[in-house]
């Protein structure tokens, strides 16, 4: 059974989109803490900031959850055609 190739991230990938957030997560932290403005304002832009990054999580989680089961159909759709492939024989008589 032949699987398609599936594009491998590596971990340079990684390292570049965790150090990514990282910055962009701290320069927003540093921002909202420095800003001058009231307390509540700051705090209402905290919560924002962290509804903000909980809710990405929440989004990559489940986009990768989709992805892996399209794969898991893909496979087992592919596994179906190989085993209904390996059955045929074009040369038995039709009764």
């Amino acid at each position: 059974m032949s699987t398609p190739n599936q594009p491998k991230n590596t971990s340079a990938f990684f390292l570049q989109a965790g150090v990514s957030f990282g910055i962009a997560l701290l320069t927003m932290i540093v921002a909202v803490l420095y800003l001058p403005v009231d307390p509540w304002i700051r705090a209402f832009l905290g919560l924002g900031t962290l509804f903000l990054t909980t809710s990405s999580f929440t989004l990559a989680k489940c986009i990768r959850d989709a992805q892996e089961n399209q794969y898991v159909v893909a496979r087992l759709d592919q596994a179906r055609v190989d085993k209904l492939l390996s059955e045929h024989d074009p040369f038995r008589a039709i009764s």
